[in-house]
């Protein structure tokens, strides 16, 4: 009993292909497109940028994050919640 149990659930490989139709496959293409080529791939890539720089000029980023606000490296702590303010506007 105990081996039907483990068939039952097993479980599905992170590397399988979702099954979808054809325009479903080419709309989610679409859609993840878009989403890496706006602001968050933006606001990705100047981090990334900016953290390079800052490791040739040897300064100590452990636990740091960039932030984009204040245009500075600042913990990670410090780098959530949008300084008291939430997210809301």
């Amino acid at each position: 009993m105990c081996n039907n149990l483990v068939m039952a659930y097993k479980m599905k490989s992170p590397f399988t292909k979702q099954k979808l139709s054809k325009k479903a496959a080419r709309d989610k293409a679409a859609r993840d497109k878009a989403y890496m080529m706006g602001p968050y791939k933006a606001k990705k890539a100047e981090n990334q940028r900016k953290r390079r720089t800052a490791e040739k000029n040897g300064v100590d980023l452990t636990g740091k994050d960039y932030d984009h606000t204040k245009g500075k490296f600042v913990s990670v702590k410090a780098n959530r919640g949008n300084y008291g303010k939430g997210t809301r506007k």
